[in-house]
């Protein structure tokens, strides 16, 4: 099993060691660290089979400067950092910071690209606003690369991340019992662009609603997965392993 998205860096150390234990379930986790006071904790998490991203989160993208720019370009070139992000779009949190997060947006898509990383991509608003505006904006960039992270099923992101080549990235949500439109929307995608996370310590699947998430918990949206695809848990599992080896290009 894979977990494409984690935050490993916002675990209690009892957490942590939890994690650890059960870290020989997993192919690899990738760790991401969303503002700057987390690169380095992040970085230093980041052995073994545990890998970083870097990058900064929409809600944060207040804190761009070309300070900020430029600590993100140094840490990014670091070994075991295998992707920028997440950076995208949030009107749900912070809708009166739009013009700086597509500023950050279009910094970390430019340092993707120059690094050859893949870019994950976060998006969430109430009115699905926040979902066409970044459909827009991939249909107008095109990144080599990139992932949709804890993917929702809207319609303009599923259309424009098909003419891009994205993963399309499942976590909990896919699990929950009112969530069907979503696993029709995993269906419908092709089965080369699929990828499964966690988002530790949030988003926890069904059984573990109400509480924090772990990178272990993967296997339950996996399953659910695999029920969708009409695949057995194998099959699922080497199918979204490979998926996550040919985008972020671990061994």
């Amino acid at each position: 099993m894979t977990d494409t998205h984690a935050h490993l860096d916002y675990l209690e150390p009892e957490e942590l060691s939890e994690v650890r234990a059960h870290l020989p379930e997993l192919k690899a986790v990738l760790s991401l660290g969303v503002d700057p006071s987390r690169w380095e904790r992040t970085l230093e998490l980041a052995q073994g089979n545990v890998y970083a991203a870097l990058g900064l989160h929409p809600t944060s993208a207040h804190l761009l400067s070309p300070e900020t720019e430029a600590a993100l370009r140094h840490y990014a070139r670091a070994e075991r950092v295998l992707a920028i992000g997440e950076t995208g779009l949030d009107y749900h949190w912070t809708p009166e910071t739009k013009p700086a997060q597509f500023r950050a947006l279009d910094f970390q898509a430019a340092l993707a690209e120059e690094l050859g990383l893949p870019l994950i991509l976060h998006v969430r608003s109430k009115d699905g606003k926040a979902e066409e505006d970044l459909a827009a904006w991939l249909r107008l960039y095109r990144p080599r690369k990139v992932v949709l992270h804890a993917y929702g099923g809207h319609p303009a992101l599923e259309e424009a991340g098909l003419a891009v080549g994205a993963y399309f990235s499942f976590a909990g949500p896919l699990t929950y019992k009112k969530n069907e439109a979503l696993r029709e929307a995993a269906r419908r995608l092709p089965r080369k662009r699929l990828l499964v996370e966690t988002d530790t310590p949030f988003l926890p699947p069904e059984p573990h609603r109400g509480r924090r998430n772990r990178p272990h918990y993967v296997r339950y949206t996996l399953e659910k997965l695999a029920e969708v695809l009409g695949l057995a848990f194998s099959e699922a599992e080497a199918l979204t392993d490979e998926n996550a080896r040919a985008c972020f290009g671990w061994t």
